[in-house]
């Protein structure tokens, strides 16, 4: 999927970024995988502390201290920021609870929400997710959905 996301990417001359807190770097590295997309990746970002995404993203304190960090309202946030941070066409972003602590009822572990920005529809997409396994296996599965998310957005422009 993600040899997919890069040749779609490829052809309609799009840039992509990432922007991510739990998955710490792993989207940015399976797009780096493909040969070729130095030709649309600009630039990515780890922003794993709230300070990060306020600063680098814009994500807004009242935000954070209203919602949290893993929130759909966060990932909103960063998704949009971070088109504008890389002055990129997509953004793909996460924010989540990995584990193996760390999560409550109301956050539970595995809680990961996905963005992706779309500057020219000047909008996100943000999606819930709970998923299981251990803290690999979560971010494992972030990744894979916050690319074909990306895949099912990119389709559409």
């Amino acid at each position: 999927m993600t040899e997919e996301l890069v040749a779609l990417l490829l052809e309609k001359k799009m840039t992509v970024t990432t922007a991510e807190s739990c998955t710490g770097g792993l989207i940015a590295a399976t797009l780096i995988s493909v040969p070729g997309v130095s030709a649309c990746l600009n630039e990515t970002l780890v922003t794993y502390a709230n300070a990060s995404k306020h600063k680098r993203l814009g994500v807004s304190e009242e935000t954070l201290a209203t919602y949290g960090a893993v929130s759909e309202q966060t990932a909103r946030e960063m998704a949009l920021g971070a088109l504008a941070f890389a002055d990129a066409d997509i953004s793909i972003v996460s924010t989540g609870i990995a584990g193996p602590d760390g999560g409550t009822k109301e956050k539970p572990v595995g809680l990961v929400y996905i963005g992706i920005g779309c500057r020219a529809q000047n909008k996100a997409y943000v999606s819930r997710h709970v998923f299981s396994g251990d803290r690999a296996a979560v971010r494992a599965q972030a990744v894979e959905t916050a690319i074909a998310n990306a895949v099912e957005v990119v389709k559409g422009v």
